[in-house]
């Protein structure tokens, strides 16, 4: 019983995905649905000398499969996109205390599927940077039959959740009185209020990966998210 969210693994997501994390006891990674091209399941945004620079794991352009069946058929993008944060950040502040994660994730592993690279990101940066203590799960252990929201439901019924935390997003599609009727009540987030942190190339963007503020706070990284 107590507090989940439910999300789709991104690649290395922004702050506002890790400030769910931090709201919740269980973290579900929704990665048996859909593959959405262009989305931030592979692709997330980074400042660097020339503005905000989209950084885009390469997994092909079929669509017809589920987040945890794209594969990632090539591996040298990982070289690149450890060359582009090191070039991007090198100068910032706290580099040195992210930069031995980004070789352990770019250069010493291989990865070959999207899923399993996003989960050990989020769920280290979660751990060991945000000291975060949030139970994380895949919905795939659980047999879902629904579809769209009463799959939501019934996955939320499996974790005994009583509280769903969501992103403001959620008001647009959700029926809250079904979820009021199954006894969950609904939180929405409010990425409104972060503060903002010396940060290399202005002007400040809030909307990049949660490696920037790693980069440029380090340790003090949990107060420019929750406070």
């Amino acid at each position: 019983m107590g507090s989940v969210a439910v999300l789709q693994s991104n690649y290395v997501p922004w702050k506002g995905y890790f400030d769910i994390i931090h709201d919740v006891d269980t973290f579900v990674f929704y990665d048996d649905v859909q593959f959405t091209k262009n989305d931030w399941r592979n692709r997330n945004r980074i400042k660097t000398t020339q503005g905000v620079q989209w950084l885009s794991v390469p997994v092909g352009a079929d669509i017809g499969r589920t987040i945890r069946e794209v594969a990632i058929p090539d591996s040298s993008w990982q070289r690149k996109h450890f060359e582009t944060l090191r070039q991007s950040y090198g100068k910032a502040p706290h580099f040195g205390h992210v930069e031995p994660f980004l070789e352990e994730v770019y250069v010493k592993r291989r990865w070959d599927n999207l899923s399993a690279m996003n989960q050990f990101v989020i769920t280290t940066i979660a751990h060991d940077f945000l000291g975060l203590s949030t139970r994380f799960e895949d919905s795939s252990r659980y047999a879902l039959k629904g579809v769209r929201q009463e799959r939501l439901l019934e996955l939320l019924a499996a974790t005994g959740a009583t509280t769903y935390v969501s992103g403001p997003s959620g008001r647009d599609y959700m029926d809250l009185a079904e979820f009021e009727r199954r006894g969950i009540r609904v939180a929405f987030k409010d990425y409104s209020a972060y503060p903002e942190y010396p940060q290399l190339h202005p002007p400040f963007e809030h909307r990049v990966s949660i490696l920037d503020v790693l980069a440029h706070t380090g340790p003090d990284a949990p107060r420019y998210i929750w406070g």
